[in-house]
């Protein structure tokens, strides 16, 4: 019951801080993405802690607790794709390491998070092309927005493995003890 108590307790406040991060990614225009990305963060490391379902419920109620208290909704919804995101590259994770006679593992999980952000990213440039942006754009500068999705997601990914190995994994031995 003690581990139950403390998993809830460390559970609500990365929930809180998530909260926060996506309020004030509303509040301070000019760090909102760096702000989004952190609060998508604590969904992994609450996956990492405590399992998938868990994890899945914390980004279920952080999503539902976004839209109560954040003030731009929009931005709800791309901390629910990154969270998202982290959550199902957190699954091709564990799926792996349940499948030892895979080979090049690293290659299948590249290609994995490759696919799962491409099979979010593209169909909302896509089909929520007049809501994103405010002019019509090109077929050309369409592509080049599809091309720099693809460099974000390489900088979002460098950005959560550092900070899952490197800020956690300092942490991690003082808050979880």
């Amino acid at each position: 019951m003690h581990v139950k108590a403390k998993t809830m307790a460390f559970g609500g406040l990365l929930l809180a801080l998530a909260v926060v991060f996506m309020a004030l990614g509303s509040i301070i225009e000019t760090s909102t993405l760096f702000l989004l990305a952190a609060a998508s963060f604590f969904v992994g490391i609450v996956v990492r802690e405590f399992g998938l379902r868990p994890g899945a419920a914390f980004y279920i109620a952080a999503v539902l607790l976004g839209f109560i208290t954040a003030p731009n909704k929009f931005y709800v919804i791309t901390f629910a794709a990154m969270g998202l995101y982290i959550w199902g590259i957190e699954a091709v994770w564990r799926w792996l390491e349940k499948r030892p006679q895979i080979k090049k593992r690293s290659i299948v999980f590249g290609i994995s998070k490759f696919l799962i952000f491409n099979i979010m990213y593209i169909p909302i440039v896509i089909l929520f092309r007049d809501l994103l942006f405010p002019q019509a754009v090109s077929d050309i500068v369409l592509a080049g927005i599809l091309v720099g999705g693809q460099i974000a997601l390489f900088i979002y990914d460098r950005a959560y493995d550092y900070v899952q190995a490197h800020v956690w994994g300092k942490y991690r031995g003082r808050i979880m003890n």
